[in-house]
């Protein structure tokens, strides 16, 4: 005796495929709207003429949003790859640039970064180190440089090439959205020339040189929920990069390092950041 569903099953698949096919068209169709907003405000800011197009802040709070709102099957990890494809390809039509990437540790987990976070558009640039990185976005138009947090003493102290008022600047930590596992998940630093009206200051990031350093000036920055990123020394004294929140002034932080022992020799703000926004990837 036959199911009386066999003759169902058909008819509701292709239903469903329908329905896929459908909303493939439809997320086309939004895509090529989204562009021509995009040419719109190219024409209104004439960002094509004026450089980089990015905006670290704006970003960091449309992928935590992504990140917020997002359930069901498809992996987060899916969701958050599409996404950076369509936010760093639509930046680069704004604007074009290139990403300059520091491949002393290795060019993989760098290329994975750059792909996963701007897309497969963007022009990669591999250099042998930060300090070529930084030269290399210096002497550009809209560049973006990115680097490993983990490169150790023996890299030197790169982020003293930041300093000075027209120098490039830290303006994002990547990823965005930080989870165990993450396919692009290699903490790096997203550096350009300086953006007056896109920088986010959730994090500030300091260069500073000590003469005398004291265990307590490390208790003292993370007791204002600060961080330690990198140290070398750099004749006879120690050269450091370390965070704090945006709303520790540089002022108050040179007196509580004094308090702690540590006055340093020269501080100097090299770039800010968004909050690091943790996700469980469900």
């Amino acid at each position: 005796m036959s199911n009386p569903n066999d003759d169902a099953a058909p008819i509701d698949l292709a239903a469903l495929r329908g329905e896929i096919d459908r909303l493939d068209r439809e997320m086309h169709e939004r895509l090529m709207q989204r562009s021509a907003i995009i040419e719109r405000l190219i024409a209104v800011k004439k960002t094509s003429q004026s450089g980089s197009a990015f905006r670290p802040g704006r970003e960091a709070a449309m992928m935590k949003a992504l990140a917020e709102r997002h359930s069901g099957l498809l992996p987060l990890d899916t969701v958050e790859s599409i996404w950076r494809v369509i936010i760093g390809t639509f930046t680069y039509v704004q604007a074009p640039y290139t990403i300059h990437a520091d491949i002393s540790a290795g060019d993989g987990p760098m290329r994975d970064s750059a792909r996963f976070h701007f897309g497969f558009t963007v022009p990669y640039q591999p250099h042998p180190d930060a300090r070529a990185v930084i030269a290399a976005v210096a002497g550009g138009r809209g560049d973006l440089g990115i680097f490993r947090l983990d490169q150790g003493a023996s890299a030197g102290d790169w982020w003293n090439d930041l300093i000075g008022p027209d120098r490039p600047k830290v303006i994002a930590r990547l990823p965005f959205i930080e989870r165990d596992d993450h396919p692009a998940g290699t903490p790096i630093f997203v550096i350009s020339k300086p953006l007056a009206d896109a920088a986010v200051r959730d994090v500030v990031l300091y260069a500073a040189r000590f003469e005398r350093w004291r265990s307590e000036a490390a208790g003292a920055i993370a007791g204002a929920g600060g961080e330690i990123v990198c140290t070398t020394g750099v004749a006879g004294q120690l050269s450091m990069l370390f965070s704090v929140p945006g709303d520790l002034d540089i002022q108050s932080l040179t007196d509580l390092l004094t308090q702690a022992g540590a006055a340093p020799a020269e501080i100097a703000e090299i770039g800010s950041h968004a909050a690091r926004y943790r996700s469980d990837g469900s």
